[in-house]
């Protein structure tokens, strides 16, 4: 039966960290979309509001973009410990 469940957790560890990653991605992706429509609706409302929320919007790209990184990079680390525990 150990057997069985070292079998089910190697086939795991890769589905739970794809899982944590498309997450992580779509959940700033959705952030962006969402603050660049308002950024967009409030053109027309209020130019001043929407320099302030363009401002937030490339900070907010700025923070995708250092997330990425940080995600590319715990990507590599896990991948490579999850190979070096098969072999």
């Amino acid at each position: 039966i150990l057997v069985i469940v070292e079998t089910i957790s190697l086939f795991i560890q890769p589905i739970a960290l794809a899982v944590r990653l498309t997450a992580n991605v779509t959940a700033g992706h959705l952030l962006i979309h969402l603050i660049g429509g308002a950024t967009l609706a409030l053109i027309n409302i209020s130019t001043a509001t929407a320099l302030i929320t363009f401002t937030i919007l490339v900070l907010l790209t700025i923070l995708e973009f250092t997330v990425a990184l940080i995600q590319a990079y715990v990507f590599t680390l896990l991948v490579s410990l999850y190979l070096h525990d098969n072999t």
